[in-house]
């Protein structure tokens, strides 16, 4: 997968910094438009100016599946526009 996307317990995993708290959340709104169209969301931890992105699918046993690895392609194009 990569494009700073970790394998960790399972899981893709990324962090991210933003200029502000508002700037975070904003990227976090933007995410959850995209998890809804992918019927895919990811365990999301915000504090400040950072964000740290968990993706697994649960009902496959926690593993990761093409679900993760689309959503997290699709998030990276979020920050690359």
């Amino acid at each position: 997968m990569s494009e700073n996307w970790i394998e960790k317990e399972n899981s893709l995993v990324r962090n991210f910094e933003f200029e502000n708290f508002i700037a975070a959340f904003s990227f976090l709104n933007e995410v959850a438009a995209l998890a809804e169209k992918h019927k895919h969301h990811p365990e999301i931890y915000n504090v400040y100016n950072k964000v740290t992105l968990t993706l697994s699918t649960h009902d496959a046993g926690n593993t990761i599946t093409e679900k993760d690895t689309a959503l997290a392609s699709a998030i990276n194009e979020l920050i690359q526009s």
